[in-house]
């Protein structure tokens, strides 16, 4: 593969004044062949153009006679095309208009073919007697062509060739090169045209080339920093949470009086020691468990499980957080669920969580629901309404975590899922938390074949809606969470 680079950039200069244009690259050769013709119906003249590379372009010329005849004999035939070779290889020259005599008395002229101050072509016309009179009987050098050819015939096919003064051919060339000037205009606008549409597409593609080769070193870049990422906070947790865990335990192990009796301010102040220990190792863990997650080592033990005791052991587990903040926790259970297919520790870990987040933002005398109920989808889903009447009917378990707090603005709603995202970011926020449990809850919500959105609680409040399937059966017995 070759190692260099794009082509420059190709100016306007340079394709209207391209040297490399050519005469057949201007023209239609249909429309050069009728031009032909014309001028020779009208004359009876035969004209031939040629490109400089010698390529024809058109030909009107009808053999004549004579021609035919003398091409009957074997030396005729031989000078005959000794004649037409050498006009075919001539030259203008400087003057741009010469003359070659040709063995039986007529002339060939070889005219050039000029646009826009540049040659591009050339005209032989030709061949054709000059208007002299005195040129009555063939001339000696087309009778000692060849033996065979006679006088007399040859003098009748000769007054059959066409006549034609010089400053007439010249005029008629001349009204020829003028309408072909028109047509290699017409051309050469249409060759710029369109030359300039692909340098413009070229170069486009040259820009977009350059710009997706630097988002996919900037893509590569950010994936390794990910990568980066995420193996730190992997490391950087799993070696902070053995000592923390001792910090917790000696703290606990003092409250207790374990070492002996504490003074009620020393006793406050390992309470607090062991209260903040119990935050960071729940950082801690939400950091091991996004790790996993994202890394895809995070094994679940699913089995089919029934959702009620899982949300009322949420709803017990957060009770006394909900008393503490005066905040009415309700869990409202709508008739039977039907048994999924899950891992039960994993749903208590989403469902703690959203509950979690609803009180946290929920002022107090405010009120937070956990309600659970079935969904009946219909199958089916096409076009054919008599097909959906035979399709099965796919049942799902739609729980909703309701809550009367402060809610989530339109415009954050896309990005709360994301991890470390905090609505309120800055610094003097009044609400803790790492943004870290909603990234979580998505990722496991997913493994378990479900989706979970928001929604508007008017006139206040949010509505996280988690959808499991009735049965998520493409679930192995303990899959990897990607």
């Amino acid at each position: 593969m070759s190692n260099e680079g794009p082509p420059p950039p190709v100016s306007v200069e340079d394709l209207v004044l391209d040297a490399r244009v050519r005469i057949e690259d201007l023209v239609d050769r249909e429309g050069l062949d009728e031009l032909c013709r014309s001028f020779h119906a009208l004359f009876g003249i035969p004209v031939r153009i040629y490109s400089t590379e010698g390529a024809l372009l058109a030909d009107a010329t009808g053999e004549q006679e004579l021609c035919a005849y003398v091409n009957t004999t074997p030396d005729g035939r031989k000078a005959c095309a000794a004649t037409v070779g050498g006009v075919k290889a001539l030259e203008p020259g400087e003057t741009g208009d010469v003359t070659h005599p040709c063995f039986t008395g007529a002339i060939y002229r070889v005219i050039a073919l000029e646009y826009d101050g540049r040659r591009v072509g050339r005209m032989i016309v030709g061949p054709f007697l000059g208007s002299s009179a005195s040129l009555n009987e063939p001339p000696k050098s087309l009778l000692d062509v060849d033996a065979g050819i006679q006088a007399e015939r040859a003098k009748t096919l000769l007054a059959k060739m066409p006549r034609a003064k010089p400053d007439t051919v010249t005029r008629i060339a001349k009204h020829l090169g003028s309408a072909l000037d028109l047509i290699l205009f017409s051309g050469h606008k249409a060759h710029v045209t369109n030359k300039m549409h692909l340098a413009s597409v070229r170069e486009s593609y040259r820009q977009l080339e350059e710009k997706t080769a630097r988002l996919q070193e900037a893509f590569d870049r950010l994936k390794e920093l990910d990568k980066l990422k995420s193996s730190f906070l992997a490391t950087v947790s799993h070696e902070l949470r053995t000592p923390l865990t001792s910090i917790i335990g000696y703290s606990e192990m003092l409250s207790e009086g374990l070492a002996g009796d504490l003074k009620p301010e020393q006793l406050e102040f390992v309470k607090t020691i062991h209260d903040k220990g119990e935050q960071l190792l729940s950082l801690i863990m939400g950091l091991l468990d996004l790790g996993k997650l994202e890394s895809g080592t995070m094994r679940m033990s699913t089995r089919p499980i029934r959702l009620e005791p899982v949300l009322s052991e949420v709803i017990s587990t957060l009770t006394p957080t909900a008393r503490k903040k005066s905040v009415n926790l309700v869990l409202d259970l709508a008739g039977d669920l039907s048994e999924l297919r899950g891992d039960p520790e994993r749903l208590r870990q989403v469902f703690i969580n959203l509950v979690e987040n609803a009180l946290k933002f929920t002022p107090a005398n405010g009120n937070v629901t956990l309600r659970a109920r079935m969904i009946a989808d219909e199958g089916g889903g096409g076009d054919d309404e008599g097909l959906t009447l035979l399709a099965p009917t796919r049942s799902r378990i739609e729980v909703r975590v309701l809550d009367t707090g402060i809610g989530i603005p339109t415009r954050e709603k896309p990005k709360v899922f994301d991890a470390f995202y905090q609505v309120d970011s800055s610094s003097t926020r009044e609400y803790g938390g790492t943004g870290l449990g909603l990234s979580i809850v998505k990722r496991l919500v997913e493994a378990h074949g479900g989706e979970i959105r928001i929604e508007d609680n008017s006139p206040k409040g949010t509505v996280f809606v988690v959808s499991l399937p009735q049965a998520a059966s493409r679930l192995s017995e303990a899959p990897r969470v990607a």
